[in-house]
């Protein structure tokens, strides 16, 4: 069965103001993009999508995941992955500890050569024993991207996760990032106010207009 993300019916309420509605499904492999203004509802619909969404907004409609409803099932078992603007490392632990953190548990060396791999793949080789702090803009975005991916996530959302990065950086993380979307065939939803990202996806595009 083909892995998908699908938002049913959802509408979006902050106070009594309707943000949005949506109706879509993402496939394996595919990247929906969500543009619009700060206040427009964006980074909700991800809270929403992970079970996380605060009480001063409201949203109706239902969320499926590989054909199953998760509406009533906890953000941590959900098993969706979420890129932020900030890479969101711990100082405390190495590059390894930070993506074994959310690995499912499993034969520690069998994890271990799994991360060693993983950070081969990305150009991050043998540097599983250095600290994030220790680690430029770049290095620690594809960590996070690491962290997220060897989670074993079923989908992945994006919450302007290059926001932050110089424009060469940028597209080379976006490059890294959507390739391996792809390669995992995992649907994702990413928000962004850059009109570049929304080109890079190459998938659906939805424009929000209304803002707060």
């Amino acid at each position: 069965m083909q892995s998908s993300l699908q938002i049913k019916n959802c509408q979006l309420y902050r106070q009594n103001e309707l943000l949005l509605s949506l109706n879509e499904q993402v496939n394996g492999g595919e990247i929906l993009t969500i543009m619009g203004p700060s206040g427009s509802g964006k980074s909700s619909l991800l809270n929403w999508l992970t079970g996380t969404l605060p009480s001063s907004f409201k949203a109706n409609g239902e969320v499926w995941l590989n054909g199953q409803n998760i509406d009533n099932t906890p953000p941590h078992l959900r098993h969706i992955g979420v890129l932020y603007q900030d890479a969101l490392l711990f100082s405390h632990l190495t590059v390894a500890g930070n993506i074994a953190f959310a690995m499912p548990k499993g034969n520690k060396k069998q994890r271990l050569e799994k991360i060693e791999h993983a950070l081969e793949q990305v150009g991050l080789k043998d540097m599983g024993n250095r600290h994030p702090d220790n680690l430029s803009g770049g290095q620690q975005a594809r960590v996070a991207l690491l962290r997220m991916l060897l989670s074993e996530p079923k989908a992945i959302l994006l919450d302007e996760p290059f926001s932050k990065l110089d424009t060469q950086l940028r597209v080379d993380t976006r490059e890294l990032v959507f390739s391996q979307i792809r390669d995992h065939k995992l649907p994702a939803i990413m928000v962004t106010h850059d009109h570049s990202d929304a080109d890079a996806a190459n998938g659906q595009l939805i424009t929000l207009n209304s803002a707060l």
